[in-house]
């Protein structure tokens, strides 16, 4: 255990958020440059860019090669912008000055159970995010690039051949749904969020043998979901508390079709705590009491929330794409009938 480099960790993320917003990765991706040079062209102070590029070495982000020449190492590339698995906005993301001022009020989050964001700066994430449009990019960009790298696992994971109607609910700018239609041409699909959500989805879904087979539709998903035999819903559920997530979940019970499917496509607590995927799920869990109040959950926590939304739990899948991230199924249960007075009135 070393608690001076755990100190310290703050420095990392800072250190990579600032290599990320002056274009260090991308200005070094195609070969060693000089200092100076690369100060130049960024047009950075030559004496600090060369103090935070020895950083980068000691943290194995940047190689040097002598004399004072310095390269991006190779497993630093998603840092980059057009790598397939970007981690440049979630990087961006989690050095923003709001979000660092979040992770500074967690003693407040753990003393009153509450969302730290809100005590940070007096309103919920997602209202924050509103009234601040150039960090809501980078944070849905962030989002977008999570769900480009599962849903393509997700496609493979649950046979969606038998699909008729695929709601992806939540589904922000359309990639997990474009996979899933990839993967069963028979299928059509229907991608709702709020209008914020899918102002990129046009662009994701267009893409041949798919402009005839989705409609995009907006709303609040707390409100009501679109109908359908196969409704989806990624990344959603741990953002809320039980009650709002009830709120989701019955909704969704409300527009599913008789032996449809819900899939919940998000981590899942393990008991034991001593891997890999328990660290990645139990590090998401606490950035959950950061940002929005929500949780990550257990199965057995699952399987109760998903009945008292009047679905049972039918399987989950192996965690996809080397991350935490697994796809609970769920079917819905029969919905109980309406009783009447036992006398009605004459």
């Amino acid at each position: 255990m070393n608690l001076f480099r755990m100190a310290f960790g703050h420095t990392t993320t800072q250190i990579l958020y600032a290599a990320v917003r002056l274009g260090v990765p991308d200005a070094l991706a195609d070969g060693a440059m000089p200092a100076d040079k690369l100060a130049h062209a960024l047009d950075c102070d030559p004496d600090g860019l060369t103090r935070l590029l020895r950083a980068l070495v000691v943290l194995g982000v940047v190689e040097e090669v002598p004399p004072a020449h310095f390269v991006l190492a190779g497993a630093a590339r998603p840092l980059c912008a057009d790598h397939p698995r970007s981690m440049r906005s979630g990087v961006l993301l989690l050095g923003d000055p709001a979000t660092w001022r979040a992770w500074g009020a967690l003693t407040e989050g753990v003393r009153t159970g509450g969302p730290a964001f809100d005590h940070a700066h007096g309103t919920g994430l997602f209202d924050y995010l509103a009234d601040h449009p150039d960090l809501s990019v980078v944070f849905n960009k962030a989002m977008r690039d999570g769900t480009s790298w599962v849903a393509p696992a997700v496609a493979r994971a649950y046979d969606f051949s038998a699909a008729g109607t695929v709601v992806d609910v939540g589904g922000g700018n359309g990639a997990l749904l474009a996979a899933v239609l990839d993967a069963a041409p028979a299928a059509r699909g229907i991608l709702f969020d709020t209008a914020e959500g899918t102002v990129d989805a046009e662009q994701t879904l267009a893409r041949p043998g798919l402009a005839a087979r989705y409609e995009i539709e907006t709303g609040s998903f707390f409100d009501a979901v679109p109908a359908g035999d196969v409704l989806m819903v990624k990344g959603i559920l741990h953002d809320w508390d039980d009650q709002r997530c009830l709120t989701v979940l019955r909704n969704c019970r409300a527009a599913i079709a008789p032996g449809g499917h819900l899939l919940v496509v998000e981590p899942v607590r393990p008991d034991r705590l001593d891997t890999a995927e328990a660290a990645e799920v139990v590090m998401s869990d606490i950035a959950m009491l950061v940002y929005t109040g929500g949780r990550e959950r257990s199965r057995p926590e699952y399987e109760t929330l998903l009945a008292s939304a009047g679905f049972t739990l039918v399987g989950v899948t192996p965690p996809l794409a080397g991350s935490a991230t697994r796809i609970l199924i769920a079917k819905p249960r029969p919905m109980e009938p309406i009783q009447g007075p036992r006398n009605p009135p004459s």
